[in-house]
């Protein structure tokens, strides 16, 4: 136990830049045309029916592919299916949003079979996705050549929704999402889904972000009766050893906040594999939330850096007001996410869950946070 105290007070409490990484720009892939219209946004009311007017709840999860050890995505599936079927009809979850590397190493079509229609066959809900690096990437050994993406938008980003040859005879049929990147408007939230592409630190198009910032703007006519929250797969913040902060994708964000005047109020992403959350607090004393949730399944976990490291640092003036509120980099889990109208304004309210020591079949509570709008 002392040995255990001892490794966490080591630990960084703030976000860290993994020192001398390659440039991998090169493995930014090339976007496929949208199945939808711009401004590419869809409601939830044409996929999910009887979401009320004051009460939304919906999973969140992560990094899902598993190529060597599948055990741990089907038991937070598993986890996942359970929870949805038993809380009340108020509580239980509509949907599950995932946040990117649906698919390992690749996104070839070969891989939707084992790695997602299979392990998630028990999962009452619908579920929407953004893509992540893995998603996007091509597969140059591939014995049939196909482009970024290309599987991802069969299952994903479809015209309408109806069965998916990939998915066998398990009966998911594919998501009417309209773009890559895209915007669910619900009655309680808004959600801004970005595309961050391959490679290690992500990409944004100037496209996409035109788009982000003129989405940003119409989320934010709709406050305070809504909650704008942003998705991304790529993490601007993290503490991990093996990605640490996103440099690249904190200047996206920070950018586009200055430009517009308008930030989200909650940021959501996965890419590294742990739990972290986040906060942290602007010049006009606003709190953001920034929370990482990469564990749904991959089977190699991300540990929070060593302050005794000397690959990291956690120098940089872009963390200024950043803190790390809690880590879990030791179990697989997921979000469950509810947003409420109480008292005339809005109350977002996250648990996250881990798969327990004792029974890996039971899902703990192990993190909780309030965000009120």
């Amino acid at each position: 136990m002392e040995q255990m105290a001892l490794i966490s007070s080591l630990k960084h409490t703030g976000p860290v830049i993994k020192k001398d990484q390659p440039d991998d720009s090169y493995k930014f892939q090339p976007l496929p045309e949208p199945s939808g219209s711009y401004p590419y946004q869809l409601s939830i009311h044409d996929v999910v029916p009887g979401i009320a007017d004051d009460k939304m709840v919906f999973h969140m999860v992560g990094d899902t592919g598993s190529i060597r050890n599948p055990g741990s995505q089907r038991r937070i599936a598993a986890l996942m299916a359970a929870q949805y079927k038993a809380l009340s009809r108020a509580d239980k979850p509509k949907f599950l949003y995932h946040l990117g590397d649906v698919v390992y190493n690749y996104g070839e079509a070969q891989n939707y079979y084992e790695q997602f229609f299979e392990p998630y066959s028990l999962y009452p809900g619908p579920i929407f996705a953004i893509a992540g690096n893995h998603d996007s990437d091509v597969n140059p050994a591939a014995a049939m050549p196909y482009q970024s993406l290309d599987a991802f938008t069969t299952v994903f980003c479809d015209t309408v929704s109806r069965p998916v040859m990939l998915s066998r005879r398990i009966d998911r049929k594919s998501m009417p999402q309209p773009n890559i990147y895209w915007t669910m408007d619900t009655p309680l939230a808004i959600i801004v889904g970005l595309h961050t592409n391959v490679p290690k630190y992500g990409v944004v198009t100037s496209e996409q972000r035109e788009w982000f910032m003129e989405e940003l703007r119409s989320a934010d006519m709709q406050r305070p009766d809504k909650t704008i929250i942003l998705c991304m797969h790529h993490a601007p913040y993290s503490a991990d050893i093996n990605h640490g902060a996103s440099l690249p994708m904190i200047d996206f964000l920070e950018g586009v906040f200055e430009e517009t005047g308008i930030r989200p109020d909650m940021v959501f992403s996965g890419h590294v594999h742990n739990y972290q959350r986040f906060s942290k607090q602007y010049d006009d004393l606003t709190m953001m939330p920034y929370i990482v949730a990469g564990t749904g399944g991959f089977d190699e976990l991300h540990p929070i850096a060593l302050t005794d490291n000397t690959g990291f640092t956690a120098e940089d003036s872009r963390f200024d007001g950043v803190s790390l509120e809690y880590s879990c980099d030791t179990r697989h889990g997921f979000l469950k996410i509810a947003v409420e109208k109480i008292n005339n304004g809005l109350t977002l309210t996250g648990e996250y869950y881990t798969a327990a020591y004792e029974d890996e079949n039971t899902a703990v509570l192990t993190d909780s946070f309030v965000v009120k709008i």
